[in-house]
């Protein structure tokens, strides 16, 4: 039996709210950590600046050990759910999908406002060289996760095909 078509738009805004919960949460551990210099380029941690591969799959960020370890972390503690249920479905799936990019999106927005070295007067590509593709006032990643994060959303809200009795013969 499927939910009715409120009872989905409220689960799938309750579970945006608490991951965007989630985001502010870490946006202001990040500016503990990070304080000014974004993109962990003052921690003690290694980085690959340059790559076709970076390019390609990450915006042209550099990779670093941080990113490398926190951003797995974060996908697995959006799946924690699920194995803690021992329940997996596709529509479940996409949610989490949903959930982890809005979760990034909102974090590092959130950690530019939070942030007192930066706020949203600094909010520019002159002054926020890792994200070098922008589109407006935003990163390009931003425009394209977002749009992608409510397109997941609502399709992991859809209700469930109804399946087709045939008659005996």
């Amino acid at each position: 039996m499927s939910h009715s078509p409120r009872r989905r738009v409220v689960s799938v805004l309750t579970t945006a709210l608490f991951a965007f919960l989630l985001a502010f949460l870490f946006a202001h551990v990040e500016v503990e950590i990070e304080g000014p210099h974004g993109w962990a380029t003052s921690l003690p941690t290694w980085r690959i600046e340059n790559s076709w591969v970076l390019d390609l799959l990450w915006g042209g960020r550099p990779m670093t050990g941080y990113h490398a370890w926190v951003f797995p972390f974060i996908a697995l503690f959006f799946h924690f759910p699920m194995v803690f249920r021992g329940f997996w479905s596709w529509r479940a799936q996409v949610r989490v999908i949903a959930c982890i990019m809005l979760f990034w999106v909102a974090e590092d927005g959130l950690w530019f406002i939070l942030n007192p070295a930066f706020g949203l007067a600094r909010f520019n590509p002159a002054n926020v060289p890792w994200h070098r593709h922008w589109w407006g006032p935003a990163p390009t990643d931003y425009w394209v996760f977002g749009f992608l994060c409510i397109l997941l959303f609502a399709l992991s809200a859809m209700p469930k095909p109804r399946t087709a009795i045939s008659p005996k013969p």
